[in-house]
């Protein structure tokens, strides 16, 4: 039976653009969905050779230009590839996804000539990965006032302090830290931004315990202790830190979006076939009851709605274009829709929905990031809300 997924995204995209989201979706089908299982009942992270694959492939260079060895793609092709990925596994898909929307592109959008020639090419290649490094302890959504601080010493800076749930972190080479650098600066310029590598002295890595969501994906809480690092780490200009943050997570919210709307297409293709193979009732299968049908249609208008707003906020973003509200609302409204939406596929599926082999219960628990990731939906809620209260 064919997948809803790839009936709305070729009606929406260029043929060039719907073939490598085909690449990617038989990659997934290939090298993914087999071993999935096996990974969450052997608790393992995404292996290091699945990792390598995904390099081979290019998937960690989508948007980074040709000159330092990426693909020289659109935004859009780092949805695709998020689509065609979570649709079995978020965890696999945020691998290379925080990699590129969360690592290289801040390099991309804010680093200098001499920054992006010492990085980006391995970036680019999968070889290393940088990690944002945001979500403190004390500071989850009020991301733009950090904890951690980062103070002149003469032409060097000198950063403390600790991040949390940070992506990738087992594999980075290289954490691009949020600091408060000016206390006294303006609001907006308070902060600023540092490229510190993961192995310079003082700095401590430790992989999260305990996480029952994106469980294949590494999460880290990263420790600064009297950490040194040139003026040259600076990533933008002293005070910018705000704005590689905001102009980072612009991003960041379509990928969550799409990450949302893969597994909203994998519990719509299971829950249709399932009500129909599921026999009950005077020899009928459930899927001819009428408020089966009603969730199964309800997932398939969320999944084309959503799917079509996405890619319209990929193309403004790729023109530079698109607003903070714009990103956020796309990104709430698409997790809020494929988390509640896939509550009720369970409901309809009944206990098998719990089996782990099933699959509904993996995204069921994914689904959770995606409400509160890259800004909690809460809090996105109160930045839409501003140019609604202007009178």
């Amino acid at each position: 039976m064919a997948r809803r997924l790839d009936t709305y995204l070729k009606q929406l995209l260029g043929d060039d653009q719907f073939d490598f989201y085909k690449v990617v979706r038989d990659f997934a089908d290939e090298e993914i969905a087999p071993q999935v299982l096996a990974w969450e009942r052997e608790h393992r992270l995404i292996p290091d050779e699945c990792i390598a694959k995904m390099g081979e492939m290019g998937l960690f260079g989508l948007p980074i230009a040709d000159e330092y060895g990426g693909q020289g793609g659109k935004h859009l092709d780092l949805l695709l590839m998020g689509l065609a990925i979570s649709y079995h596994s978020q965890s696999a898909a945020i691998t290379p996804g925080a990699a590129i929307s969360l690592g290289a592109k801040p390099l991309q959008l804010f680093g200098t000539e001499d920054q992006k020639s010492a990085h980006l090419p391995d970036l680019a290649a999968g070889k290393r990965m940088f990690v944002f490094g945001l979500t403190e302890p004390g500071r989850g959504s009020d991301a733009a006032n950090p904890e951690v601080t980062a103070t002149r010493a003469g032409d060097s800076w000198i950063i403390n302090g600790e991040k949390c749930w940070s992506t990738n972190a087992r594999w980075a080479s290289h954490v691009i830290v949020h600091a408060l650098a000016h206390p006294d600066a303006p609001a907006g310029r308070t902060t600023t931004c540092f490229i510190v590598p993961m192995d310079a002295e003082g700095v401590h890595y430790q992989e999260m315990s305990g996480k029952k969501v994106w469980e294949q994906s590494s999460t880290g809480s990263i420790i600064f202790e009297n950490v040194s690092v040139p003026g040259s780490a600076i990533l933008g200009t002293e005070g910018e830190g705000f704005k590689v943050m905001v102009n980072t997570l612009n991003g960041g919210r379509l990928f969550i979006a799409a990450l949302a709307l893969g597994s909203l297409a994998f519990a719509l293709d299971k829950c249709r076939i399932y009500a129909e193979e599921r026999i009950q009732f005077g020899n009928q299968p459930i899927g001819r009851f009428q408020r089966v049908q009603d969730v199964i249609v309800d997932m398939d208008i969320a999944l084309e709605r959503n799917l079509t707003w996405l890619i319209h906020c990929c193309d403004l973003y790729d023109k530079g274009h698109l607003s903070r509200e714009q990103a956020a609302k796309v990104k709430v409204d698409s997790s809020r829709c494929a988390s509640d939406l896939l509550v009720l596929a369970m409901e309809v599926c009944g206990g098998v929905a719990c089996l782990d082999e099933f699959g509904l219960i993996r995204h069921h628990n994914d689904l959770f990031v995606t409400r509160v990731g890259e800004g909690s939906n809460f809090t996105l809620k109160g930045l839409i809300a501003r140019p609604l209260r202007e009178v």
